[in-house]
């Protein structure tokens, strides 16, 4: 009997345990984490392990630099994890993994951990879609939230709004025609030269700006609940070169650019999934990625659900960005569905989610 075979045949007994419990890995790109996940819901342990030290020197993320980092520390956060959920590798159900999309060096690093894991314990392999992981933080922070709800996904490379259906069936409402909000918030927080990563540093310096001091275009875009920030992006660089070129003190200017530029994201990434939530008549609304963890976002957006009558849904803050224990919750309901993988997986770095 081959290794899928034995996972076909005991997938049933799997799925109606009482205790499920996932170890996942997650190298999407530069935070090499690992997580034991019960029942999908409860966090038994959650290690990261980040590269942002490595990076910063360049600016942003150096895809060889980044593998490199994964190869080096992935062992060493699958140990952590199972020593943090005191467990042993025997005690582990199942290994979830993210497969895509995301970095293809820092993919193949993970998945290949995975694989060789799931073959050498004789357990059943998952494959993960990343963006539906950042979905899932959501079912750990609020162990409460079922489906049907509308999702806003917005990191440093997607901006969707989804209707969640049900677990693991997603439709797509809208979803950026160009740049990521979270692209566009590091690269304005590069040309105020706040070091990277800037997003985060641009969130709390725009606290102590006006976020009218600068008028920025709202873009336009075909599709009703669809964004674009690329326009956006290019007019405040123009801005804040305009102001250099006159000599302007842009030091003394940046926390109002800051607040400015935060305001017109913002304002966007709140119209349209608003717009989208009111129109599906789906009162429960969740946030996930990177850029939820934005202190604007989570104010407006508790704001505007709080007014329309909408319950508001946001992971905590340690769950906002990549970590493997949003795969671990994303596994469990895909172990539950009989979606596994053979040994032939591999990463998949333009995945799409629908």
């Amino acid at each position: 009997m081959t290794y899928m075979e034995r996972c076909r045949e005991r997938l049933p007994e799997l799925q109606q345990k009482e205790k499920v419990r996932i170890l996942a890995i997650e190298s999407s790109c530069d935070e090499t984490a690992a997580a034991v996940i019960e029942n999908g819901r409860v966090i038994l342990s959650n290690a990261v392990f980040t590269q942002i030290p490595l990076h910063a020197v360049y600016g942003g993320v150096v895809p060889e630099i980044a593998s490199r980092a994964h190869v080096d520390a992935v062992d060493r956060m699958v140990d952590w994890a199972l020593k943090e959920a005191s467990m042993t590798m025997n005690e582990i159900d199942a290994i979830g993994v993210t497969c895509g999309p995301g970095l293809v060096g820092a993919l193949l690093t993970g998945v290949s951990c995975a694989k060789a894991l799931a073959f050498a314990l004789d357990k059943p392999l998952i494959p993960v879609n990343h963006i539906e992981g950042h979905i899932c933080a959501n079912y750990l922070t609020s162990p409460e939230l079922e489906p049907p709800f509308i999702c806003l996904v917005a990191s440093g490379g997607h901006s969707h709004i989804l209707m969640v259906e049900d677990y693991g069936v997603y439709r797509l409402l809208g979803c950026t025609q160009d740049d990521a909000a979270g692209e566009a918030f590091d690269k304005a927080a590069r040309v105020l030269h706040l070091p990277y990563p800037g997003g985060p540093l641009l969130d709390k310096l725009s606290h102590e700006g006006n976020p009218n001091a600068l008028t920025l275009p709202r873009p336009r875009t075909p599709g009703k609940y669809d964004f674009s920030f690329s326009g956006l992006k290019t007019a405040f660089i123009n801005a804040v070169h305009n102001m250099e070129q006159k000599g302007i003190d842009i030091e003394a200017q940046k926390a109002d650019l800051a607040a400015s530029f935060q305001h017109a994201v913002v304002s966007s990434l709140l119209e349209k999934t608003m717009d989208a939530a009111l129109a599906s008549h789906v009162k429960r609304l969740a946030l996930a990625g990177g850029v939820s963890a934005n202190s604007g976002l989570r104010a407006a957006f508790e704001q505007a659900c709080q007014k329309a009558g909408i319950t508001l849904y946001m992971p905590r803050l340690n769950l906002c960005g990549d970590n493997a224990a949003m795969i671990g919750s994303a596994a469990y309901y895909r172990l539950k569905r009989g979606e596994l993988a053979d040994l032939s997986l591999n990463a998949k770095p333009a995945l799409r989610l629908v």
